[in-house]
């Protein structure tokens, strides 16, 4: 499969994608659904939540083939984290 292209630019990518997860699927969520990852396609505004970040854009791809995807995290400002921090109730 030819990778898909890019059609806007990186600002509009973030507006579009952050603005669909708040107005779209983040009414949607559960409980459960904390720390999952959401693939949201910003130009139709489907979307799938999967527990692995691969398996959430997969399944988006495979019914929207060209897919814009935008990744979040469910509960999170972050899709990673890099770097170490401390443990909770650790010294």
């Amino acid at each position: 499969m030819a990778p898909v292209q890019r059609r806007y630019s990186k600002e509009e990518f973030a507006r579009r994608g952050d603005a669909l997860y708040e107005s779209e699927v983040r009414p949607n969520l559960k409980p459960e659904d904390e720390g999952k990852f959401v693939a949201i396609d910003i130009e139709t505004g489907a979307y799938e939540i999967e527990a692995d970040e691969l398996a959430a854009c997969d399944r988006l791809r495979s019914r929207i083939p060209d897919a814009q995807i935008w990744l979040m995290r469910v509960g999170s400002p972050y899709l990673h984290r890099f770097g170490g921090r401390e443990l909770r109730g650790e010294s």
